[in-house]
């Protein structure tokens, strides 16, 4: 499935931005005032130059002892950015980033100026209910018909209280 045929992708808001000349302290408040973790450095054409996670301001900001009022995100941000398009494999993309453990991604269109941004977490709640339908398929398959969705989860339970008993025997 492709990024953008998720129907949730269209609800997407737009990318927090800012230009990479800004102060960290101006760009700290965006990111406060709208609750995200991380902020997009564009240039004047909207194409992504870098981008500024709540562990670049800890390491390369508060780590440092930098003055957020004096310090530009430019100095702060990563610049190494991967981006994807719409008509990306959305699985490819979680693929990609839970092996090089990364968890924001932006999609950029094909100007490559910055249309949305999506996160490890939006990829793996868009996947959950194909994956759930990807294993019951599985099971129907290696155990027959008469295995059902309710007994999966039943013996995934069992299996799971069995597995704290015995740790906590070991412990």
């Amino acid at each position: 499935m492709k990024i953008s045929e998720r129907v949730e992708y269209a609800t997407k808001p737009v990318p927090l931005t800012c230009d990479p000349s800004d102060k960290v302290i101006d760009a700290v408040k965006k990111m406060s005032a709208n609750n995200y973790g991380s902020i997009i450095a564009v240039d004047n054409d909207n194409h992504v130059v870098g981008m500024m996670t709540e562990r670049d301001i800890m390491k390369r900001l508060v780590a440092e002892s930098r003055d957020p009022a004096k310090t530009t995100v430019a100095e702060v941000m990563t610049e190494s950015v991967r981006t994807a398009k719409e008509d990306d494999e959305l699985v490819d993309w979680l693929r990609i980033m839970s092996n090089e453990r990364f968890r924001r991604l932006p999609i950029v269109d094909d100007n490559s100026k910055l249309v949305a941004i999506m996160t490890q977490g939006d990829f793996v709640s868009y996947t959950w209910p194909e994956l759930m339908g990807q294993m019951k398929t599985m099971a129907k398959a290696t155990f027959g018909d008469s295995l059902s969705l309710p007994r999966i989860l039943a013996g995934v339970l069992i299996y799971s209280v069995v597995i704290i008993i015995a740790v906590g025997l070991i412990s």
